[in-house]
């Protein structure tokens, strides 16, 4: 089985290693600027969907958590026939107002990702977890354009009709203490897929297939 992964705004193909023991042979799909892949010009949750469904050929079960998960929601709504399986993890149906995510843009634009990486990693990580470290440096590698251009592609995004056309069996995962995509956004989301089931994960927040691997993978195993 083909698994294809889309990660977070500020990562990279590197966060999905504590997945490595369950999806040795997944294939992650990079955000512009993130990783390896190069900044382009037209960034959209769209145009990334269509990305994700050039990268591959027939069909594939999905992964996506954040952004990526935006990204896996408009995949699974556009091309139905092409997703097996779907699951969207510490995601949201819409991430907040347009407005914050274009000062976001702004801010790191004029004075890099050094001036948000803090806040971000509180963001992502309870105070309990002790490897922030590692992903302060994947955070701080990404490029700032390309960071930019995918805060502007959430500012003009909101998956509610995506969710809606959804035909594939979906798993829902939400972090217990994730304060970007809380466990009542995972709740809205599983509301709207015609075929969705809810896992919260506790201890964790926003990136939980990190800060609690064992249980993300259980998961992935027992739905993928």
């Amino acid at each position: 089985m083909t698994v294809v992964l889309c990660g977070s705004l500020g990562s990279t193909a590197a966060m999905w290693s504590p997945q490595t023991p369950v999806l040795r042979d997944a294939h992650p799909f990079e955000l512009p600027g993130h990783g390896s892949a190069p900044v382009v010009d037209d960034v959209t949750v769209d145009s990334l969907a269509g990305q994700v469904l050039d990268s591959i050929d027939g069909t594939f079960s999905l992964v996506g958590l954040s952004l990526g998960g935006a990204i896996a929601m408009r995949v699974a709504a556009r091309a139905p026939e092409r997703v097996e399986r779907l699951v969207l993890a510490c995601t949201s149906p819409r991430f907040g107002e347009a407005s914050q995510w274009r000062e976001r843009a702004a801010t790191v634009r004029a004075d890099g990702l050094e001036a948000i990486v803090d806040a971000v990693l509180g963001r992502w990580f309870t105070p309990a977890f002790g490897d922030v470290l590692r992903w302060r440096e994947m955070f701080l590698s990404v490029d700032r354009e390309g960071y930019a251009r995918c805060c502007e592609a959430l500012a003009g995004w909101d998956g509610g009709d995506d969710l809606r056309r959804i035909t594939a069996p979906t798993l829902v995962i939400a972090g217990s203490d994730d304060p970007t995509s809380p466990p009542e956004h995972a709740q809205a989301i599983a509301e709207l897929v015609a075929n969705a089931d809810l896992a919260v994960i506790d201890g964790a927040a926003h990136l939980a297939n990190v800060e609690a691997p064992g249980q993300f993978n259980r998961l992935l195993e027992g739905n993928l």
